[in-house]
């Protein structure tokens, strides 16, 4: 039934969505937003590179325990999993994956915030862009960290700093030592008060240019709860529902707005 909730939801987004490509949008941030990075077309070679990092992890068959801290998987069950299984139902997609790197390559944050690595691909978009930007993931599950190090350092990522740990207690001892936060990737937990509660201490190190990147925003009822609250804070002038993913921006100069993009 839940299933069939979540294909009906993406139905309706898919034919209620608006702007695609920039059609009708009057917001000039937005549209260059649209048009320049989130249908982008420039090509980079590092999509190639994590593209076959994918691969290889999606023949792997091997197993490892699983150390689950939020929702879990609605797909696997078990905790012990095998790597092409944990690929293929966790991991950033492709699509989605080129768009973060796009992101990332445009606005050049120097210091990024992942929460939630899985297996590091959706690491790898944000932190290959730009050797000089310091790329930190929390991770809770340590076999799972352990073959995103693996993937690190196959890639020489030199920029990445990984913790591992569980979130709740991870987050507050980072944050206490860095002085602000460019660009935050929320990827772990997926409930409502585990996100609106890391959305609440990154916001304490956000500034005007900070871009936050939800995912799942419609995984639950729990989560599209939380994006409902986080598009009502006061701090928060701009967002793109994406459906899979939710774009947060800080903007001053930005009118309060909320637009729902095709993509």
């Amino acid at each position: 039934m839940q299933k069939i909730k979540f294909i009906l939801k993406y139905l309706k987004y898919k034919l209620t969505a608006q702007h695609r490509k920039g059609f009708g949008i009057h917001s000039p941030f937005l549209y260059h937003f649209v048009c320049e990075i989130l249908y982008g077309k420039r090509y980079f070679y590092a999509y190639d590179d994590i593209a076959e990092l994918r691969y290889d992890l999606l023949e792997s068959n091997e197993e490892i325990l699983v150390k689950d801290f939020g929702a879990g998987s609605k797909v696997m069950k078990s905790n012990v999993r095998k790597i092409k299984d944990i690929a293929k139902h966790s991991a950033i997609s492709e699509k989605f994956g080129e768009m973060l790197f796009r992101i990332i390559e445009h606005y050049k944050p120097q210091t990024i915030l992942e929460l939630g690595t899985s297996l590091g691909i959706g690491t790898l978009y944000p932190a290959t862009p730009s050797e000089k930007a310091k790329v930190y993931t929390i991770e809770g599950c340590p076999e799972t960290a352990k073959k995103a190090m693996q993937n690190f350092e196959e890639f020489n990522a030199e920029n990445i700093n990984q913790i591992i740990g569980n979130i709740d207690d991870e987050l507050p001892n980072l944050l206490n030592n860095i002085d602000k936060l460019d660009f935050v990737y929320f990827d772990g937990n997926h409930q409502k008060d585990a996100t609106l509660n890391y959305f609440s201490q990154c916001l304490e190190k956000a500034h005007n240019d900070t871009i936050f990147y939800f995912d799942d925003i419609h995984w639950s009822a729990g989560m599209e709860e939380a994006w409902k609250e986080i598009k009502k804070n006061e701090k928060v002038t701009l967002t793109v529902d994406l459906f899979f993913s939710g774009i947060v921006f800080f903007r001053k100069e930005l009118s309060k707005e909320d637009f729902v993009v095709r993509f």
